[in-house]
């Protein structure tokens, strides 16, 4: 009558060793997962920080040239062309040509225009006018996020991204994304080389300065593109003097004949 019981009792205690054996797997199997996933998730991470600054420095230059391509078809589709210095200097004096002076009014609106054009060109690409983005080498443009409104969003191969040519385009693409923030700043410019005697070649142009920001994984970055145009260029003669003597207090060592006057 007791063999029936201790085979009920041992059988219990066979069971209840199982479910003991089964739940210790069940943690490890557990904790294996979240380690891994912990693991994968640091890993990410880790990669991520050491190549933030390659791809932020990618991503820069892939903006400057877009954003300079885009600021060079503004200024090309201007209606005025450059100058010549001397149709936009004004005499300070009536009949004194040693005295002049840069017509600003002339200046100023062509600034403007010229501001105002690339303002046009830069929010137009912002809004998905493809006949201003150029066509780049390992890039991808997103025009579908484009036309909600998020700015200039393309995307790059990471090996590319992070200076692997070797894997050529292999490997997931990084989403980049930048937009024009503030104004666009500009600036008159001038130069003035000597040129022969008494002459000089001079260049007037308008500086301008574009701040976008740039939009990684993760990060982001202000940068500013600028660009240089020329407005109006050439030589500037003045009147040539009867005696040159360099600047020196000495005997001239070049004297000029004067014409007899008639």
């Amino acid at each position: 009558m007791f063999f029936p019981r201790k085979r009920m009792k041992l059988r219990s205690y066979s069971n209840h060793g199982n479910y003991r054996k089964k739940g210790s797997r069940l943690n490890r199997l557990t904790l294996l997962v979240v380690g891994t996933i912990i693991g994968v998730f640091l890993f990410i991470y880790y990669l991520n920080e050491q190549l933030m600054p390659t791809y932020l420095e990618y991503a820069e230059v892939q903006t400057g040239k877009i954003a300079s391509s885009v600021v060079s078809k503004a200024i090309d589709s201007r209606t005025s062309s450059v100058m010549d210095v001397n149709d936009i200097l004004v005499e300070v004096s009536p009949n004194n040509q040693a005295d002049l002076k840069i017509n600003t009014e002339t200046i100023n609106r062509v600034r403007t225009e010229t501001v105002n054009q690339v303002k046009v060109y830069l929010e137009q690409a912002e809004q998905g006018e493809l006949s201003h983005l150029p066509t780049l080498d390992n890039v991808e443009y997103d025009f579908n996020k484009i036309n909600e409104g998020n700015g200039v969003v393309f995307y790059v191969p990471i090996s590319q991204a992070a200076n692997m040519p070797i894997l050529g385009n292999l490997g997931p693409k990084i989403p980049i994304r930048f937009h024009v923030i503030g104004n666009v700043h500009s600036e008159v410019t001038s130069s003035i080389t000597e040129y022969g005697i008494n002459s000089a070649y001079v260049e007037v142009g308008i500086h301008i300065e574009v701040n976008v920001q740039i939009i990684v994984p993760f990060a982001s970055k202000t940068t500013t593109v600028t660009q240089d145009i020329p407005v109006a260029m050439g030589l500037v003669r003045g009147k040539v003097p009867d005696v040159y003597s360099n600047g020196s207090s000495e005997v001239p060592s070049i004297q000029v004949p004067v014409p007899p006057k008639k």
